[in-house]
């Protein structure tokens, strides 16, 4: 453990880096830049409660907060997951030619990923003030969910980017399997409505992500009070570090022969 620390304290300036490159380049040739980062999950929401909103959200004020806490979550997911399974085959040249450590470039998706969805939470912020969301201190338990969906991002990253370096037609079933996902969210429908399909959504570890961070933001009450709430974390964590670690040992295994295979 002590060889693994140090040799990614060896690389961290280089994980700065590819953070710092990420960023620019996702926003490259763009007039607003950055500022797509707040404009993007604000349009979206705008129009989800176009869409929804007299359907599934009629008579709920907080329809919007509801709405946009759900994508953020999901987005953030999303984005991370598809560009950290493309990072070995994005970074060939550099892989071919110089010795790196090789999981640096699917951390270093998903942390600038995570960072830019960090940054988008001031929208989330601005529109629970402007509709009055009433915080208490348990706003805190926020970050709870939120290192645990850090931690799912990264799991996911690796597994990903192994497994589509060897079988590449997994870029396209994971945009499938990325809008099954969404739906089983309930990022823009009440679980209540939906029957007993609900009892499936919340096996979603997403969803219970996603279920956790509303609780804290909307409801005002603690994660560790709520037995519901309380079980999601504990599952949500738990599939999150066996994911992880899971994730560590494939990557590990096979990352020898990416170079046979990019």
């Amino acid at each position: 453990m002590k060889k693994y620390w140090e040799g990614f304290m060896r690389y961290r300036y280089l994980l700065n880096e590819l953070v710092r490159k990420g960023i620019k380049l996702k926003y490259r040739r763009s007039y607003l830049g950055l500022v797509w980062t707040l404009l993007e999950p604000l349009l979206t929401t705008l129009v989800l409660w176009f869409v929804f909103g007299t359907l599934l959200g009629r008579g709920d004020a907080l329809y919007p907060v509801y709405i946009l806490s759900g994508r953020l979550i999901y987005s953030c997911f999303s984005s991370s997951s598809k560009i950290a399974m493309r990072s070995i085959r994005s970074n060939q040249a550099m892989i071919k030619k110089v010795y790196v450590p090789k999981y640096l470039y699917p951390l270093s998706s998903v942390l600038y990923n995570y960072i830019l969805f960090l940054l988008s939470l001031i929208i989330l912020a601005i529109t629970s003030v402007v509709l009055k969301v009433p915080f208490t201190w348990h706003i805190i338990e926020a970050v709870i969910p939120l290192l645990v969906l850090f931690i799912m991002c990264i799991a996911a990253g690796l597994i990903l980017s192994t497994v589509c370096v060897f079988f590449r037609d997994l870029e396209y079933l994971w945009d499938v399997l990325l809008m099954l996902i969404m739906y089983c969210s309930a990022i823009f429908y009440y679980l209540k409505t939906i029957g007993p399909a609900a009892k499936v959504i919340e096996w979603n570890p997403l969803y219970c992500i996603i279920a956790n961070f509303r609780h804290v933001l909307m409801e005002q009450g603690s994660i560790f009070t709520n037995g519901d709430n309380l079980f999601m974390l504990i599952y949500s964590a738990i599939f999150s570090i066996v994911a992880l670690l899971f994730g560590i040992w494939i990557f590990k295994k096979n990352q020898d022969k990416f170079i046979l295979h990019i």
